[in-house]
């Protein structure tokens, strides 16, 4: 599939720390002091380089770890173990615990690679100037579909490992949906044409829509180890399309809103009374 790449606004993905943000001034010098610049505002605080580069040291090898566990999860399964993990990353376990903190600060990290690489796929698959809700809804279950078929394993982990048998750790996966289906309320009711959207509807029919497909994909993971190709992959996607664009609809009925997945985003929603 061609990637069609669209631009996103920036209030929907915040810039990542240590960014510069555009639009904000540095503090303006109206006196140097002892070669140091006197402002308005807090003395500047000179960065240390090499805490910056520990810092930076760290942000990569968490990456590196998260990489090795997801090798280590499509070769080994859902039952990986920390040492597995080290291992695939060719370190000592102690290592590993000195940039995770422990079995959840892994966990997190896996979901938090996840639902980054499901918004890129789809976010890039799309364009949601054109594209009909239709053919949109489609693509984000083709892509969808398209990762849990790559990391079967990465999905029952997060579904069922002993990595997310404590309560403290279930609870992040659903915040981690909770997150997103934020995120994704807030991006769709920057696109459509009215102020007067209900972000928080949006976010239940969203977070209701996580759950479905969460569900189903459970089901179909685990169906599949039984029987040979109990559900083929496209008539998953299939599937999974019609459900989000069911309980899409739903939903809009409720709020006295009518649907034409036929239509872009811009121009699908009425209200019923219209």
């Amino acid at each position: 599939m061609t990637a069609r790449i669209l631009a996103v606004p920036a209030n929907v993905f915040p810039l990542s720390v240590g960014c510069v943000t555009p639009g904000v001034a540095r503090p303006s010098i109206t006196t140097v002091t002892r070669g140091y610049p006197k402002t308005d505002e807090a003395p500047f605080r000179r960065v240390d380089a090499r805490t910056e580069r520990w810092r930076e040291h760290r942000v990569q090898v968490r990456i590196e770890f998260v990489d090795a566990a997801f090798r280590a999860l499509d070769q080994v399964g859902p039952d990986v173990s920390m040492g597995d993990i080290a291992k695939e990353a060719g370190a000592a376990k102690p290592k590993l615990y000195r940039h995770f903190e422990d079995k959840t600060d892994l966990y997190n990290a896996i979901v938090d690679r996840v639902r980054d690489m499901l918004w890129e796929r789809v976010l890039t698959s799309v364009n949601l100037t054109d594209d009909s809700i239709a053919e949109l809804v489609h693509t984000a279950a083709t892509e969808y579909v398209a990762v849990v078929s790559a990391h079967p394993n990465v999905f029952r982990f997060m579904l069922h490992s002993h990595f997310s048998q404590q309560v403290k750790e279930t609870e992040r996966a659903l915040v981690a949906a909770r997150q997103s289906a934020r995120r994704a309320a807030e991006f769709f009711a920057g696109l459509l044409p009215t102020e007067s959207i209900d972000v928080t509807g949006i976010e239940l029919v969203n977070y209701s829509i996580f759950g479905a497909v969460a569900s189903a994909t459970d089901w179909w993971l685990g169906a599949n180890q039984r029987e040979v190709s109990a559900m083929p992959v496209e008539r998953f996607v299939d599937y999974l399309a019609e459900s989000i664009s069911a309980l899409a609809q739903a939903h809009a009925r409720f709020n006295g809103v009518t649907i034409d997945p036929s239509k872009p985003l811009r121009s699908a929603f009425c209200s019923a009374s219209a």
